[in-house]
């Protein structure tokens, strides 16, 4: 299949990579240009100049996949793309958007005869190579047309769940807004999840600091109840930065997909203290020398590719 691809960086790069693979006709497009370039010399996708080159290097019907920061910049982009495709055309707005954004972005393409589609992707930095989870919010016709690019970027399903999302592990999961908002929850468990770990280790950590976390972490992948990718991920983490995780500074970040499934919970009357708690010890992570954020850091770099601040950086915000 033919897709064209904006923003080509931790993730929307791994995703040319493994479209490409399955032989998919990839046009490649990113500010920096090099980085375009060396990606189309790596992967024999085709690199485009600039969004104009973009849009006349396809077929119609043309798809166009967004894989750009959050907000402004994903905003300006499909409004650009709208501006220059037409009837019959898709985006898909694969980062991490607002879901409340996309029903009037919707509807907005829709004027043009363009589909809209949002799909919320978790995988990062290991899509590349064990396929990506995608929650995918639209039209049920353009979410069909666009089923061999879903089908190459998931992974295959696990035999249990078979049954219930066929050979694919991505789904389709509702109307405009409701891939990110899936998406949005799902970001909202992980923060709870990795700050239960956190302060498990922290624990562990403080009662003896000579215990080995990593073959701890080990250990609780053989058969216990809290076996899982984070964990394994926390064992990996030990394993590279050591027991003490001496050399991270206690900075948490967010994305502000916690923030904004909060606000959402708000809105709903629907109790979450686990999730409003780890928000909030992200925030007292920017003030405090905590082992349990080093903890956070670790992970959110293992999973993500996240940046962490080390010892021998300015505090602040990771660049």
């Amino acid at each position: 299949m033919q897709i064209a691809f904006v923003g080509l960086g931790k993730m929307g790069g791994n995703m040319v990579r493994r479209l490409r693979r399955d032989g998919h006709d990839v046009v490649a497009y990113d500010r920096d240009a090099a980085l375009a370039a060396a990606l189309a010399a790596e992967t024999g996708a085709r690199a485009v100049d600039d969004l104009d080159g973009l849009v006349a290097a396809l077929d119609a019907p043309r798809h166009v996949w967004v894989m750009v920061p959050h907000g402004e910049p994903t905003a300006s982009t499909v409004a650009a793309l709208g501006d220059r495709l037409g009837a019959g055309d898709s985006v898909i707005d694969g980062g991490n958007s607002r879901w409340t954004d996309d029903a009037p972005r919707a509807a907005e393409l829709a004027k043009r005869g363009i589909s809209y589609l949002d799909v919320g992707t978790s995988g990062g930095v290991w899509g590349l190579e064990q396929g990506y989870c995608m929650m995918v919010g639209g039209e049920d016709d353009a979410v069909a047309r666009l089923k061999p690019v879903l089908d190459s970027l998931a992974p295959e399903t696990i035999e249990e769940s078979r049954a219930v999302l066929g050979d694919r592990g991505w789904a389709h999961v509702g109307p405009s807004g409701s891939g990110h908002f899936v998406k949005m929850v799902h970001n909202g468990i992980e923060y709870g999840a990795m700050q239960a770990f956190a302060e498990g280790y922290t624990l562990l950590h403080k009662n003896d600091p000579d215990l080995d976390l990593a073959k701890v972490a080990h250990l609780w992948e053989q058969g216990s109840v809290v076996r899982s990718w984070l964990n394994a991920l926390a064992a990996r983490a030990f394993e590279q930065e050591g027991t003490t995780l001496d050399a991270l500074q206690p900075w948490v970040d967010d994305s502000g997909e916690g923030r904004w499934t909060i606000e959402a919970a708000l809105d709903q009357a629907v109790p979450t203290p686990a999730i409003t708690a780890a928000m909030y010890a992200r925030f007292a992570s920017r003030g405090e020398d905590d082992y349990g954020a080093r903890v956070l850091s670790a992970l959110r770099n293992q999973f993500g590719g996240h940046a962490v601040k080390r010892r021998d950086e300015p505090r602040g915000r990771p660049r």
